[in-house]
């Protein structure tokens, strides 16, 4: 995922032992903690999922040489529960997404997620239809750029007490129509 065209592009890139600590030393703001897990327990979520076979992407977020984000995408989630609608399996998530307090307010968390859906649209774990993501209903920082990058959210699917998840069709998705 790296193009290393230009020093200043941003790009993904794979987490690797050469960059987990830099990585993990990303932080959001202090208001954000309560919705963002901390990059090291997504890395050992990471670890886990793997070490069960299951389809997950961890990358950094790179401008340049410098990292200022982390995202991670997965296929067929592990953790739903029977519970949970059947449109939600078989299909690509975003598992956890940050931008690092420095770098909040520029475009970048949108501009990453055209770099992470572009990825998915390669279907590395197979062909699906959908993508989706879900947030607590209050972060509207996270509802806001969902929205910019095209996902719907999706109330049906919304259960009390949990979060709100969040579609983007995959066959229907356009970059021309994100709000960068």
């Amino acid at each position: 995922m790296t193009n290393n065209k230009a020093n200043k592009l941003l790009h993904l890139e794979k987490i690797t032992k050469a960059n987990a600590s830099e990585i993990i030393a990303l932080k959001v703001r202090k208001d954000q903690e309560e919705f963002v897990a901390s990059n090291a327990l997504s890395l050992a979520h990471a670890y886990v999922a793997l070490s069960n076979n299951q389809a997950v992407y961890p990358f950094g977020i790179y401008l340049g040489n410098k990292p200022i984000g982390f995202i991670m995408l997965g296929f067929d989630a592990h953790f739903l529960v029977e519970e949970d609608p059947d449109i939600l399996r078989k299909q690509y998530f975003i598992w956890r997404f940050m931008i690092d307090k420095g770098y909040q307010g520029k475009g970048y968390g949108k501009q990453a997620f055209k770099l992470a859906i572009d990825f998915v649209k390669t279907y590395p774990a197979g062909q699906a239809d959908l993508c989706w993501v879900s947030y607590e209903p209050t972060n509207i920082a996270a509802r806001n750029l969902y929205s910019a990058c095209g996902f719907k959210e999706s109330p049906e699917y919304y259960k009390e007490g949990e979060e709100m998840p969040a579609i983007l069709k995959l066959r229907d998705y356009d970059v021309s129509t994100l709000r960068i």
